[in-house]
């Protein structure tokens, strides 16, 4: 059973392993509250899964060792583990679902693990895991549902409350449970006050439904940007764990999440994976009772797909209110453009696209569309281009 004991011996193995990554003040995250961040993703291999691997692989029997370890990931429980396999001359195969970032697949191979892709998602991942463990005696490392796992991850709690004792909320991305769950237990362990929210993609939202139906639910299928915590279903013990020790779960949507990434890029200059970025994803846009006060949100991981950054910073433009798209139909007749492009520069908008066509389709036969994409402020400024051009006669679309 858990106890505070496996917390500090988790935290004695790992200190000659991991970084003790330092709280980052980030108080424009949301300005009603007092944010810090926690940077796991400078972490080694540039996750929080580091911790929980390496310190479950210190504990297994020499016999355990000479077998080999094998483990399911979606990416960064797989570097985790191979990096700690490694590290102590033991083989490793990884288990990986076909569609995982390739950034994160080559990462697992140039630590030092052979690669198993399997067609499908993270759980077909540990299903066939499973099967390859019992066919050839190797020793399964559990992404999450362990508890020496648990009490790896954990040591993030322990650090939590001597950086900042003061704290009141503490904000934690949610797949299979696995930090959350050390994070929470050991918090709620040492002070009891303080406030413990998961966050999940609403794409993958298996914990949340699980403790709303007081049982733990398997999903059908999961979709998200957040690769890292597409998780079907939560485990046996982080359910229960979760179920006595988490305030509350809530869910973020993907341009949420691709806006946090991006407000994370620009203000902090951290570069967050999907999962990562979920827990400043409900800061930024009050998906949790934390105003006034003194927050810290986990920022998990680092090892985003590069190429999905673009369409990333993209949608999380076009959310934050930092571009504008839209269409307005013009009488077809010298000087519309004009006119639409000086009310935009008036108002300190930059138009960066445009396309002018005429409209078969429209009503009016002498009539055509503007559509243009501009560069704003935000959402207010936003509100202002378009007040001022219905203030002018102009039709929007």
């Amino acid at each position: 059973m858990l106890n505070l004991d496996n917390f500090y011996r988790a935290r004695y193995v790992l200190s000659r392993i991991i970084r003790r990554t330092d709280l980052i003040h980030a108080p424009k995250i949301n300005e009603e509250s007092d944010i810090y961040l926690k940077p796991e993703n400078l972490q080694t291999t540039g996750s929080f899964k580091l911790r929980g691997a390496c310190y479950k692989i210190s504990q297994l029997s020499e016999e355990e060792k000479a077998r080999g370890v094998i483990a399911c990931s979606a990416g960064n429980h797989a570097q985790g583990v191979a990096l700690g396999a490694t590290s102590h001359g033991i083989k490793s195969l990884i288990c990986l679902p076909e569609g995982a970032p390739i950034s994160k697949v080559e990462a697992t191979r140039r630590y030092g693990a052979e690669i198993c892709l399997v067609p499908g998602v993270y759980d077909d991942a540990y299903q066939r895991a499973i099967q390859l463990r019992d066919e050839h005696g190797y020793t399964f490392i559990h992404p999450f549902d362990d508890e020496h796992v648990i009490a790896g991850q954990g040591t993030i709690g322990l650090e939590l409350l001597e950086q900042l004792p003061e704290v009141e909320a503490i904000v934690v991305p949610i797949g299979g449970g696995g930090l959350i769950s050390g994070i929470a237990y050991t918090v709620k362990s040492l002070n009891p006050k303080v406030k413990i929210y998961g966050v999940q993609a609403l794409g993958a939202p298996s914990m949340l439904q699980s403790i709303e139906s007081h049982a733990k639910e398997r999903l059908l299928s999961v979709s998200t940007i957040a690769d890292g915590i597409a998780v079907k279903e939560p485990g046996d013990l982080t359910y229960e764990i979760c179920c006595k020790y988490v305030d509350a779960v809530v869910t973020v949507t993907e341009d949420e999440i691709c806006a946090a990434i991006l407000a994370l890029m620009e203000q902090q200059k951290l570069v967050a994976e999907g999962a990562g970025a979920v827990s400043v994803a409900a800061a930024m846009f009050n998906k949790i009772p934390i105003k006034g006060k003194k927050t810290i949100c986990v920022v998990s991981g680092g090892n985003i797909d590069v190429n999905i950054l673009s369409r990333v910073i993209n949608r999380g433009l076009a959310k934050s209110g930092r571009t504008y798209n839209f269409t307005v139909e013009l009488e077809d007749k010298p000087g519309q453009m004009v006119e639409v492009s000086k009310i935009v520069a008036e108002l300190g908008g930059n138009v960066i696209h445009v396309l002018h066509e005429r409209n078969d389709d429209s009503a009016s036969v002498n009539s055509c569309q503007l559509r243009l994409k501009v560069e704003t402020r935000n959402a207010e400024h936003i509100q202002a281009i378009e007040k001022r051009l219905l203030e002018k006669g102009f039709k929007l679309i």
